[in-house]
């Protein structure tokens, strides 16, 4: 169990920063759905160019951040594996930043953000700044220091928040209430909002470099070529995982903006709705996210010891429970959890569950992704996402001029569940780690038939007293029959095993 401690705790120095910023950031969406300045065809425009900009950052970093925990192992490596590694995302950030430079106006354009090119403009920056410090913090994440990796990602993060709440509340009260203002100076009400929340983001950007100014610093001109090669053929597949990975996520809203029939404004407005309730979903990825800090670097310094197979079953099994509680919370809450958005967003609100269960398939397809990373077989991670991506965009193609935003729900969910069936039909066949697949299927269809259950009942009885009640006692319910069933499991826990007999 020592090594289900060890991830553990990474998992929850990295990862209750990486939650805290996540959720933090994640508590702007009230404030800019609440707030009268801010349209919902201004959040669709949000949505849009979010949805871009991790799909340009994952190109601008092909593949090293894994690559680097890959080869950290390495010790003929160790000397110039930092520099090497920085030196490369370095040279390749500032070339294909001077290249969409040169572009910024037909890619204005071709995103109908022509008006707007200043969205385009920080958000060049903001992938340049964000690909060149992500190497740093793989650092920092594999030299176990994770104070200051926490400290930095914490403190950036209330620096977004921050100006988001000056660019967007305050400045134009302010310019309301004061027209010759000193805030008139450099704010103009007439720009499009998400300018300046871009804004916010490129100075949280600039701040985290500032503070990787130690980390950046201690790149030497070391550059290895034999390594550099190897990393490449390496972390090239994993290229084209995470730009599939980040298709299926964000893609949806490019095709929501091409596919969905309507005006501009009606458009804008409809993905702006499911963008706000995809956020909502996205509070299951905050463990996983967490999860993925620690497990990352874990996986591969795990590999070296005697029967990993075991502790990756055993990881699974945990994360498998604690996801499908977390599955219920927002599931059997929806009734509090739709107050993170203004009341016109709240349509969309069908769309959460699907998008949660379809998080959970993620999170159990990164867990079983480890096989093909150990194994140098990233290629075969390459295939399975190009699967999802097809996925993707033939259901997308055909069901959003029909059904809208669901579509684009379901289309998430077949990708996901897909993928993971088929990462773990292969990886069973190449790395074999024996998950106890049939209980952690029973677990999840558990929690799917009590949310049927909770949601039959709250029809039959429309009362909110009663419906969180019952939310309550389904999740009561389940609490006690995984005490029940994986009672040996938890009484080797040593913070929990004493209170269970």
């Amino acid at each position: 169990m020592s090594n289900i401690k060890k991830l553990a705790s990474q998992t929850l120095w990295y990862g209750l920063s990486s939650i805290a910023v996540k959720f933090i950031n994640y508590l702007v969406t009230p404030f800019i759905t609440y707030s009268h300045h801010v349209s919902q065809a201004n959040f669709g425009d949000m949505a849009v160019i979010y949805s871009a900009i991790p799909i340009l950052s994952v190109l601008f970093t092909y593949g090293f951040e894994t690559t680097y925990f890959r080869f950290s192992s390495r010790k003929e490596y160790q000397q110039s594996l930092y520099s090497t590694t920085s030196i490369s995302i370095i040279i390749s950030t500032v070339f294909l930043s001077i290249v969409l430079w040169i572009f910024k106006d037909a890619i204005a354009s071709a995103t109908g953000f022509e008006a707007s090119p200043k969205i385009i403009e920080y958000s060049i920056f903001i992938i340049a700044i964000d690909s060149i410090t992500r190497i740093p913090f793989a650092k920092l994440r594999q030299e176990n220091r994770p104070k200051r990796f926490a400290f930095i990602n914490v403190f950036s993060i209330l620096v977004y928040v921050f100006f988001i709440w000056f660019f967007i509340n305050y400045c134009p009260d302010e310019l309301a209430s004061h027209p010759t203002s000193w805030v008139s100076y450099f704010y103009d009400t007439t720009i499009n909002p998400v300018v300046y929340i871009v804004l916010a983001n490129l100075i949280q950007s600039v701040i985290t470099l500032v503070l990787l100014r130690s980390e950046i610093a201690s790149i030497r001109l070391v550059f290895n070529t034999k390594l550099w090669l190897e990393m490449l053929r390496y972390g090239m597949p994993l290229l084209i995982v995470g730009l599939g990975g980040i298709v299926n996520e964000t893609l949806d809203r490019w095709m929501l903006k091409v596919w969905l029939p309507g005006n501009e404004e009606a458009v804008k407005a409809q993905i702006g709705i499911y963008n706000g309730c995809y956020k909502l979903s996205l509070l299951i990825t905050l463990f996983i996210f967490a999860f993925r800090m620690g497990a990352e670097p874990f996986f591969f310094k795990e590999a070296e010891g005697t029967n990993p197979q075991r502790t990756y079953a055993r990881v699974m099994k945990f994360f498998v429970i604690i996801i499908s509680f977390i599955f219920l919370l927002v599931s059997l809450y929806l009734p509090i959890w739709q107050y993170f958005l203004g009341p016109s967003y709240r349509v969309g609100l069908p769309v959460v569950p699907i998008l949660l269960l379809a998080n959970m398939f993620l999170g159990i397809y990164y867990n079983l992704s480890v096989w093909y990373k150990l194994g140098n077989k990233t290629i075969a991670g390459t295939y399975i996402t190009i699967i999802g991506v097809m996925i993707t965009c033939a259901i997308n193609y055909i069901f959003i001029p029909h059904y809208g935003y669901m579509a684009s729900a379901w289309a998430t969910f077949s990708c996901y569940g897909i993928m993971m069936i088929i990462s773990f039909m292969w990886g069973q066949k190449e790395y074999k780690i024996p998950y106890a697949w049939k209980k952690l299927v029973a677990y999840m269809a558990i929690v799917v038939t009590l949310f049927f259950v909770h949601k039959g009942l709250g029809l039959l009885w429309q009362n909110l007293v009663f419906n969180l009640a019952l939310a309550t006692v389904l999740l009561f319910i389940y609490a006690w029959f995984i005490v029940l069933v994986e009672k040996k499991e938890f009484q080797k826990l040593p913070l929990v095993g004493k209170f269970i007999k």
